[in-house]
C-alpha cells in the first residue's frame, strides 16, 4: 500500500554528531517504510515504532519542509539519507523526492551522504556531480557478492551484481563512492572466502573504501520477522540462532575473528580504506579532493 502524509519536520540532528562511521550529522527520511524487503531489516524493530514497512507513506510536503529548515540551519553538516528506508525503493522512479531533495540541498550548498541498496541512484549522477564540488558520498549496501544470496535475503533489491555495476558508473563520473557491509549475516553470508571476494570485486568497481561490521542486530519486531523468514529460505538456521544468540541485540558472526581478518587483509593488501573521508567545512584538502569535478 502506499498513500500520502504530511511531515512536521525533515531533518533529525543525531545526538552525536557528526556520527564516527558514515559523517552525518542530519538524517532525513522522506519516505516512512521500504519497499525493499530486506529480511533482517532494524527498521522493523519494535523501538522505531514504523509499524508494518510495505505501507509505504510519501511526506508529500517533504521538499518544502527540507528548504525552509535549511535556511535557518546556523552550521553546515553533512545530510545522510538510507537510515530506515532505502531513498531510492521503486517508488522513487515515479515520485522524485530524493532528487528534488538533493536538488534544495545543492542549492543551500550543504554535504550528504546517500545510502542505498538501488542502482537509480544512478539517474541523479547530474545532481551529485553538483553536490560533490562541496561533499557528496554514495554508499551501496552490499551484503553479498553472490546474486543468489542477495535475492533471498533482500527479495525486492536489486541483486548485488546491479549494485556493484552503479558503483562503478558512479566511480567512472568522478563521484566518491563505496561499499557498507553490513549486516553479515550469522550462518549465511558469514564466509571469510566471500568477504575476501565482495571487497576484490568492489575494488575493481572503483570502490574508494569499505565499512564492515562482522555481525547483524536482532530487536524485539525485527527478529520476530527475521525468523519467520529464514524458515522459508534456510531451514533449520532459525534454531541455530536461537541456541547461540537467545534474546541478544547485537549478534556477532560466530567466526568474527576469521570474517575481519578477511575483511581487513583484503582492504589492506588493495589499498582500499576501510573508513571515509568525511566533509569537513572550509577544509583546504576537501577543495583539492574535487579540484578536477
Amino acid at each position: 500500500m502506499v498513500h500520502r502524509i504530511q511531515a512536521k519536520t525533515i531533518l533529525s540532528r543525531l545526538k552525536a554528531a557528526p556520527d564516527p562511521y558514515f559523517g552525518i550529522t542530519y538524517s532525513m527520511n522522506l519516505y516512512r517504510g521500504c519497499q525493499h524487503a530486506c529480511i533482517y531489516c532494524d527498521s522493523r524493530s519494535k523501538v522505531y515504532q514504523l509499524g508494518d514497512l510495505s505501507d509505504i507513506r510519501i511526506k508529500e510536503n517533504a521538499i518544502d519542509l527540507l528548504h525552509q529548515e535549511l535556511k535557518v540551519k546556523r552550521r553546515k553538516g553533512t545530510i545522510g539519507t538510507g537510515s530506515m528506508n532505502d531513498p531510492y525503493m521503486p517508488v522513487e522512479a515515479e515520485e522524485m523526492l530524493t532528487r528534488g531533495a538533493l536538488s534544495v540541498i545543492r542549492d543551500h550548498r550543504y554535504p550528504v551522504h546517500v545510502m542505498t541498496k538501488s542502482d537509480l541512484v544512478t539517474r541523479d549522477v547530474d545532481l551529485l556531480q553538483d553536490l560533490s564540488r562541496n561533499y557528496a558520498a554514495v554508499s551501496f549496501t552490499i551484503t553479498t557478492p553472490y546474486d543468489t544470496v542477495s535475492q533471498k535475503i533482500e527479495p525486492m533489491a536489486v541483486p548485488s551484481s546491479k549494485r556493484f555495476a552503479a558503483m562503478e558508473f558512479l566511480a567512472q563520473k568522478g563521484l566518491y563512492t563505496g561499499v557498507i557491509l553490513t549486516p553479515v549475516l550469522p550462518f549465511i553470508t558469514n564466509k571469510p572466502e566471500a568477504i575476501s571476494e565482495l571487497v576484490k570485486t568492489a575494488a575493481g568497481c572503483g570502490a574508494q573504501y569499505v565499512i564492515g561490521w562482522m555481525g547483524m542486530t536482532l530487536r524485539e519486531g525485527q527478529r520476530e520477522y527475521y525468523y519467520a523468514q529464514l524458515e522459508k529460505s534456510f531451514p533449520g538456521i532459525q534454531k541455530m540462532y536461537q541456541q547461540r544468540y537467545a534474546l541478544e541485540y547485537s549478534c556477532t558472526v560466530p567466526n568474527a575473528a576469521e570474517c575481519r581478518e578477511a575483511y581487513y587483509s583484503g582492504c589492506a593488501q588493495i589499498g582500499l580504506p576501510t573508513k571515509m573521508h568525511f566533509y569537513q567545512e572550509n577544509d583546504p584538502k576537501q577543495l583539492s579532493l574535487f579540484e578536477n569535478f
